[in-house]
């Protein structure tokens, strides 16, 4: 005689969940000023919101916070990209680890978001709605290239959802 067992799980994506992820992003913004004197606090805080929105209604693909130059991303920058989990389980890892003592002279802070596929499953009227809500406003720019490579370090997840952090090393 066999015996077979079946179970479901069904997680929800809450706004603490959103809550608890965009915390810790902004906790890598926090670490960054500290090293860099930028972004300020209130613009950490406009990022932290715009996060928690879009991770709310699953609208965030990627998004970029560092320092460019010459129209290039350099050293420090991290790039975060969202991720369904679909039942399986991920790291919830600490905030930290920004690279201390880049060269940032002739540099500026910046920020570039790509939205996911959620966004375009939204109607026009949707988007409108959500993006009245988002404190930051972004223009449709084409996205910088990278001095360096991705080093994918951190993970931050909840309620079956995460953001894979990567940071930018510069190619020596």
């Amino acid at each position: 005689m066999s015996t077979s067992f079946t179970t479901t799980e069904t997680t929800t994506f809450t706004y603490t969940h959103a809550r608890h992820i965009s915390a810790k992003v902004a906790a890598d913004l926090k670490r960054m000023q500290r090293f860099y004197d930028a972004p300020s606090d209130a613009r950490i805080a406009e990022f932290e919101e715009e996060l928690r929105i879009l991770l709310r209604y699953g609208c965030l693909g990627t998004v970029t916070y560092g320092f460019r130059r010459n129209g290039m991303w350099i050293e420090p920058m991290i790039i975060y990209t969202a991720r369904d989990l679909e039942g399986a389980s991920a790291d919830d890892n600490d905030p930290g680890r920004i690279y201390p003592g880049a060269n940032i002279s002739r540099a500026s802070f910046g920020s570039y978001l790509v939205y996911g596929p959620g966004w375009y499953q939204l109607t026009k009227i949707q988007q409108d709605a959500l993006e009245a809500l988002i404190p930051v406003k972004r223009s449709h720019a084409l996205e910088p290239a990278r001095n360096g490579y991705l080093s994918y370090d951190k993970t931050y997840s909840a309620g079956g959802r995460a953001l894979n952090r990567a940071s930018l090393v510069n190619f020596q």
